[in-house]
């Protein structure tokens, strides 16, 4: 088979090195990638969002299956234009990827199917959005409608903050068209955890918890950013609890969008927050977490093409998810200065040794290859990733790993997979 992977990050690295182990590829393409993708295949410099061009190489290379890593190419309809070239996609259409691209839809579709989630109203005019939150009790949440990189969500303590970012989301647009519309919800209280399934139209196979470190900093403090590091399972969200919990967050969604002919076929992602009420969904996203995307790929056994491959083509049944019972844990090494300007170019040094131990991968995100060397490129610069028979011995392994690398200016939070060694 000939696949073309889509995106850049630490996700796609991840997916690439698991894409590549199947027997079924015979040639892969990443678009564009990065540094530690060319390792598993071949870098193309086509944008991720330039849908035109990415059907194009996909005709021209004879490509049997693309694989979406991001949300905006499938948002923006990918699927959809290969679809109407014959060439398969794993990755749910324009109308389905709305779940990500658009929270007002996502919270419509999450109370016509009695998804358990936040009281909310959706508004497009700041005034009536300012009229309504004077009259509402703190915290609230506020979130620009469309998708804005997961830096469109802030929690408001008070009305001068939601006032403010009400002004910079609505009236300055700072997130652009994302903001046109904001929905504002109650501030959820608990512990979040993130849940995947595989999606065929119709059947779903769970792929076991996951937790994010969203806050820049240590004890989740700072401003969000795309993520600081994860680790699976969850605690808060073990294996016994997978299928009834399923059954309320995602298996309604899937049988919605089948009943009204927009069948889901990729990976559907559950942001939960596990409330003393019980779960409730903050958001849906349509592919990968990134970076739970990460661990969990190192805990899944089977071969990911053929998983795919049976998602595309309606035969999830046929398939049986082997995962394996150990911890894995990720460590998200950045860019002094990400999530706000940071410093790029810095030589990598360190990944040989590292790469040793076959439990402990490094996934690139933010890097670039030149002359055997590595530099980085961007705010995430790698995902440190590793295998144990705990939580906590996975932890011991990925910070030692995270000790011999070295570039200028990094940073990582010291603290991924505490509050679930906690638990423990």
């Amino acid at each position: 088979m000939r696949i073309l992977l889509v995106g850049s990050g630490g996700r796609e690295h991840a997916l690439a090195w698991k894409i590549a182990k199947s027997p079924l590829v015979k040639e892969l393409y990443i678009t564009p990638g990065n540094g530690g993708t060319e390792k598993h295949g071949k870098n193309v410099p086509i944008e991720a969002d330039n849908i035109p061009e990415l059907v194009k190489f996909a005709q021209e290379k004879k490509i049997n299956l693309v694989v979406v890593g991001p949300e905006l190419p499938l948002v923006l309809g990918l699927k959809n234009a290969l679809e109407e070239v014959g060439i398969d996609c794993f990755g749910p259409g324009a109308f389905a990827a709305q779940l990500e691209g658009s929270k007002a839809f996502a919270k419509k579709i999450m109370h016509k199917t009695s998804v358990p989630t936040a009281a909310f109203e959706v508004f497009e005019d700041y005034q009536e959005a300012l009229a309504y939150i004077k009259n509402k009790s703190f915290p609230v949440v506020i979130k620009a409608d469309g998708l804005a990189a997961g830096k469109g969500v802030v929690i408001a303590q008070n009305l001068e903050e939601a006032n403010t970012t009400l002004q910079q989301i609505m009236e300055e647009k700072i997130f652009g068209a994302a903001g046109k519309r904001v929905v504002i919800e109650e501030a959820l209280q608990g512990e979040e955890a993130s849940f995947l399934a595989f999606c065929d139209g119709q059947r779903v196979k769970y792929l076991p918890s996951s937790q994010d470190h969203k806050r820049i900093g240590e004890k989740d403090t700072g401003p969000n950013t795309g993520g600081m590091g994860a680790y699976s399972p969850a605690p808060i969200l073990p294996d016994k609890d997978m299928q009834k919990v399923g059954d309320m967050v995602i298996k309604p969604i899937i049988e919605h969008l089948a009943e009204i002919g927009h069948p889901f076929k990729g990976i559907l992602y559950a942001g939960l927050m596990l409330t003393a009420e019980g779960p409730k969904v903050l958001e849906y996203n349509v592919r990968f977490g990134d970076p739970e995307c990460q661990p969990l790929l190192m805990r899944l056994e089977n071969d990911l093409v053929e998983v795919m491959l049976a998602c595309v083509k309606g035969e999830l049944d046929k398939v049986e998810l082997k995962i394996n019972p150990k911890s894995t844990l990720c460590v998200v090494m950045a860019a002094q200065g990400y999530p706000g300007k940071y410093p790029k170019g810095m030589e990598i040094k360190g990944l040989e040794e590292v790469e040793k131990d076959p439990e402990v991968m490094v996934f690139h995100a933010g890097t670039t290859q030149k002359d055997g060397k590595y530099y980085t490129s961007g705010g995430r610069v790698l995902g440190v990733t590793a295998l144990g028979k705990t939580l906590m011995e996975a932890k011991e392994k990925a910070y030692q790993a995270v000790d011999k690398i070295y570039f200028d200016n990094m940073y990582y939070r010291r603290d991924i997979g505490d509050k679930g060694i906690a638990k423990l």
